[in-house]
């Protein structure tokens, strides 16, 4: 069991919170905040700990990889001034560990996610031209048990046409339309409040390891695998 878990408490500020999404409710009710974000950096902290047993996390502290709950209104058109969930990142360290790990938490919406969230435009060229190459690597490495039963399928935003420059006939045109390239893993409030949730979200984070390795060498190397960084 682990010394650190999400408590109820926690749950029901965030419940409570997306009832009264005002500034005024929040002011009231800072101090119950400050308990719920407390918890999760101690439940984040300790996620950091099982994290750099098996791969290289950048993050200084679990308090540095939690998002904001103050919401971004200015180019937005929902005006609640707070995000009802606590969210964090990790982000791999050095240029030759690609991906990084997200982890929501939300009544009735929890989630991880791991991935490639926004490559820039030379990346996700050289992605393409890597799935364009070696599809039946990757279809192999999606098709891993310990990522099929974690992740199901690949997800993330596409485009509705073929990527200008790729055979539109392509035998993993599904792939090639990919411009985000996320693997999910959804968990239900009882799992989430589970003692061992911290456990549990860093073995799901360990499996995607087959997809990050693989990703990594692509992304550090050309098509001839020269390093180009």
């Amino acid at each position: 069991m682990s010394k650190t878990q999400i408590r109820p408490d926690t749950f029901k500020f965030l419940k409570t919170l997306a009832l009264n999404n005002n500034r005024e409710w929040f002011t009231l009710n800072k101090e119950k905040y400050i308990a719920a974000q407390s918890n999760m950096i101690e439940f984040a902290d300790e996620l950091l700990l099982h994290m750099n047993k098996h791969d290289n996390i950048e993050n200084e502290s679990g308090k540095k990889s939690l998002y904001r709950i103050y919401n971004d209104v200015r180019f937005s058109k929902d005006k609640s001034p707070y995000n009802a969930r606590f969210a964090c990142g990790l982000r791999r360290a050095s240029k030759f560990k690609r991906g990084g790990y997200y982890l929501h938490i939300k009544p009735g919406n929890s989630f991880l996610a791991c991935g490639f969230f926004s490559p820039n435009p030379a990346d996700l060229l050289r992605i393409r031209k890597d799935i364009d190459l070696n599809y039946e690597d990757w279809h192999k490495i999606l098709k891993l048990k310990s990522i099929k039963n974690n992740f199901g399928t690949l997800r993330g935003d596409a485009v509705a046409t073929v990527p200008r420059g790729f055979n539109k006939e392509h035998l993993a045109l599904n792939l090639l339309r990919h411009k985000q390239f996320i693997l999910r893993h959804d968990f239900t409030d009882k799992e989430v409040l589970d003692p061992n949730f911290v456990k549990n979200v860093n073995e799901v984070f360990k499996s995607v390891r087959p997809f990050f390795d693989y990703m990594s060498l692509v992304l550090t190397t050309d098509l001839n695998g020269e390093t180009t960084i």
